[in-house]
């Protein structure tokens, strides 16, 4: 029987030779991971209830991002909640206050092609770029997961999205979701898998597989998928990770998909998604010079290191407009590090931007760089529903990190190929 990547994995965590869309079968789950908010604080209590423990301490892995560093009291009281719950239950896989969890995750080896992951996150589809399963659930059912080790899924249907021709320059993966978002809406994902395919694919690095797998949660869907390869393999020999079988874990050639929708890389242009929802991008040219208040580089989706370089290529030699402020949150702490060493945050600050500490920040509604009333903000996040990063009167804007960086010197929203293909 034929299979898509999708139902190879799922196959294999069902224990089955092949699964067909629309059953229902029990999944073993090889690793579970959750956030300083979707975990213990929620875990704790359900889990003293049934009166269980972790199934497996070392499938486990927890990851303070959302409520770091503290700002409150509630969130230190939060933070001192997941490290004694983390020390109790023997939970070795703890990365406290060292980025956001679907950066790290990969970063710190967890991940290799033909796992099952569950995450209790919405972008734990990042995983997706290294040929995994992993989708985002609930308190409830990740207290199952966590206590069983295991749960359930209705086999998905595969919508393969294939990217042909090459990405122009000052075009990135941002961009591709951000034009996908608009064609397709952000129920159009229908909660089955997208998988990403063709040239424009395969030429990516990790890093922007990652964004594009990431946002498949933009697109509704229960996760993206990249079938790994070299390129993946790279990464994860750099992450200390096993490689295992790549030639396993790709679609059979004559694999049934739901549909399969073709797209012109080299047609793109850069994108901007206006207030309140991703689905609102169109080219940058059409959106407008709208004036902008901050600048802001951050999250899972727009601050690993290869965004950072992105805004640094357009930032260096020169300055933060007038009245725009940039913001800038490295998603890890090893991405600051690297950033560091290499001159990036030196590019970056040298520009006028400030450096905030890494995590998921104002993306996720956190922290104190929250917009204020009637502000305006390009942002380099996934979303930007009303009312998410700050006040309701708020409007936030969505762009790759090269269109937010341009926007930064100009002061508006603009074309950032216009600053990369002058000089400073």
């Amino acid at each position: 029987m034929t299979q898509t990547l999708a139902e190879k994995l799922v196959a294999r965590a069902a224990g089955r030779a092949s699964v067909t869309p629309g059953e229902i079968v029990t999944c073993r789950v090889d690793l579970a991971m959750v956030h300083d908010s979707s975990g213990p604080r929620r875990l704790k209590p359900m889990l003293e209830r049934l009166g269980v423990g972790v199934w497996d301490p070392d499938r486990l892995v927890v990851i303070t991002d959302h409520f770091v560093p503290a700002f409150d009291p509630a969130s230190a009281a939060i933070q001192k909640l997941t490290r004694d719950w983390v020390a109790a239950a023997g939970v070795r896989n703890f990365h406290d206050m060292q980025g956001v969890c679907h950066i790290v995750l990969p970063e710190r080896g967890h991940l290799r092609p033909g796992m099952f992951v569950v995450g209790g996150d919405s972008h734990s589809c990042t995983a997706g770029a290294f040929g995994c399963f992993m989708f985002g659930v609930g308190a409830t059912d990740m207290a199952g997961v966590v206590a069983t080790g295991e749960t359930w899924i209705r086999v998905p249907e595969t919508i393969r999205l294939r990217w042909s021709g090459s990405l122009g320059r000052g075009v990135v993966a941002k961009d591709m979701m951000l034009a996908l978002c608009a064609r397709l809406g952000m129920d159009g994902g229908d909660y089955q898998v997208i998988q990403y395919d063709g040239a424009a694919v395969t030429d990516l690095p990790m890093a922007e597989r990652m964004t594009l797998c990431n946002m498949a949660a933009e697109l509704g869907a229960q996760t993206g998928l990249i079938a790994p390869d070299e390129v993946t393999a790279d990464y994860l020999r750099e992450a200390g990770a096993e490689v295992g079988d790549l030639a396993r874990w790709q679609s059979d050639p004559d694999a049934v998909y739901r549909t399969t929708l073709d797209f012109d890389a080299g047609a793109l242009a850069p994108q901007v998604a206006a207030p309140h929802s991703p689905a609102n991008a169109a080219p940058v040219g059409e959106i407008g010079a709208v004036a902008v208040d901050r600048a802001y580089i951050g999250a899972c989706t727009g601050a690993k290191l290869a965004d950072l370089r992105m805004a640094a290529e357009v930032l260096r030699g020169r300055k933060v407009a007038g009245g725009t402020r940039l913001l800038v949150a490295p998603a890890s702490a090893r991405a600051a590090e690297q950033a560091a060493a290499e001159g990036t945050l030196e590019v970056l600050t040298e520009a006028g931007a400030s450096i905030l500490p890494t995590g998921c920040g104002a993306c996720a509604g956190y922290g104190g760089a929250l917009l204020p009333e009637d502000e305006v903000c390009i942002s380099s996040t996934a979303r930007n529903f009303k009312g998410r990063m700050g006040a309701a009167t708020s409007r936030v804007y969505l762009a790759s990190p090269y269109t937010v960086a341009a926007a930064a010197v100009t002061g508006r929203i603009g074309d950032p190929r216009d600053l990369l293909d002058g000089t400073p």
